[in-house]
């Protein structure tokens, strides 16, 4: 959804709320694609102060299915974050002083779709877990070890000594 913010920008101490829809469906990024289950609409306040600086603050609130980091399976994630962004008023649009051309602003158009990216972006968790004594899941065979034992080997050997079990699986050979 876009928002026209040029009338606030050319009348001094402006102000507006606006509600918007979020209509992303997933969040994309490198780490891969992960689907948003349930979002709030977000409300915008938008000031004009002294007719030099635009104010846009909100809140957001939406669920997003992330993998656990041990286990790997899909855990319903809450992410909460505010929307708080200063930017400058100038003759051709808004600047950002933390970036000179945000991408949420084409001219005086606010994206809030692309606002709202670029603080989830911001905003990720950086480890999920399913619960916090979870298992994961085997080395050998990939197994959820919260959903039972597997019959893989599970010593593992100090690497230091590693050299030594090498010359030993020689001797087994001959």
């Amino acid at each position: 959804m876009n928002i026209d913010i040029s009338m606030i920008t050319k009348s001094i101490n402006e102000e507006l709320t606006q509600e918007a829809e979020i209509t992303l469906d997933a969040f994309r990024s490198r780490l891969g694609n992960f689907p948003i289950i349930s979002k709030a609409p977000v409300t915008l306040h938008i000031r004009n102060e002294e007719n030099a600086t635009v104010f846009i603050r909100g809140t957001v609130d939406i669920e997003v299915m992330i993998p656990c980091a041990r286990c790997l399976e899909e855990v319903r994630t809450p992410i909460h974050f505010d929307i708080d962004k200063k930017l400058r008023i100038e003759e051709d649009g808004l600047v950002d002083d933390e970036m000179e051309q945000p991408d949420y602003l084409i001219g005086f158009e606010l994206d809030v779709d692309k606002l709202v990216y670029a603080e989830i972006l911001v905003n990720w968790p950086m480890r999920v877990l399913c619960k916090d004594d979870c298992k994961g899941i085997c080395k050998v065979c990939g197994m959820n070890l919260n959903k039972g034992d597997c019959s893989c080997q599970r010593t593992e050997l100090d690497p230091r000594m590693a050299a030594i079990q090498d010359i030993f699986n020689k001797f087994k050979e001959v």
